[in-house]
């Protein structure tokens, strides 16, 4: 994604709005037993990572991730398929937006970004590569046929980039001091991100019934 010209707060806004693309997919399918991972811990993290940014904010989100961290997971080894890996990925992106806030200035938000596009671009190689058919396939392909610009690739990296530049351009007249859940503005942003998270459920729903 290269260096973020947008000021910290800027930053963090947009990097939460990564984090609520994949909220669907992680929140759709079960985590492992093995893994021991509290829902209402994740369900915090991304609540308080939309919230206004602030000490108290801060302060809670560092004691999520700290009672995240006790889960049997960290120290256990994985072997995921690939729903279990967007979920992987997505706790993983919770993990370095806490050091975000204690690093505002460094690359943790190109992190999160670049970890959110790389799941969409994994995602459209494992519907090219599957033996069956994608029920939206057709209109996947018209969907990216029909972009000036194709160079993301597939129709989730495609859409993923568009739905980026549409937060990053909406960010631009938010106030930088409140929370993405304070005004409607935001909360569309949220919601905007929760519905590509949605197609994104559909097809690993897919994914996981039919096979890779």
């Amino acid at each position: 994604m290269g260096t973020d010209p947008k000021p910290v707060p800027r930053r963090r806004q947009a990097a939460a709005l990564a984090l609520w693309r994949w909220r669907a997919p992680l929140f759709a399918f079960e985590p492992d037993a093995e893994w021991g991972l509290d829902r209402s811990v994740l369900e915090s993290l991304f609540r308080l990572a939309a919230a206004a940014p602030g000490e108290r904010t801060d302060h809670a989100y560092r004691h999520a991730v700290t009672a995240l961290r006790t889960a049997p997971l960290f120290t256990s080894e994985v072997d995921p398929d690939t729903v279990q890996l967007v979920q992987l990925e997505t706790v993983d992106s919770l993990l370095t937006f806490a050091e975000l806030l204690d690093n505002p200035g460094g690359d943790e938000a190109d992190r999160v970004h670049e970890t959110s596009a790389g799941l969409a671009g994994h995602l459209d190689a494992l519907v090219e590569d599957s033996l069956h058919a994608h029920p939206s396939e057709e209109a996947h392909r018209a969907y990216v046929t029909a972009l000036t610009d194709p160079a993301h690739g597939g129709c989730f990296a495609s859409r993923h980039a568009a739905v980026e530049t549409a937060c990053h351009r909406a960010l631009d007249s938010l106030p930088d001091s409140t929370g993405l859940t304070d005004s409607p503005a935001g909360r569309g942003l949220l919601a905007l991100c929760e519905d590509f998270g949605a197609e994104l459920v559909t097809t690993l729903h897919r994914l996981r019934t039919t096979g890779y």
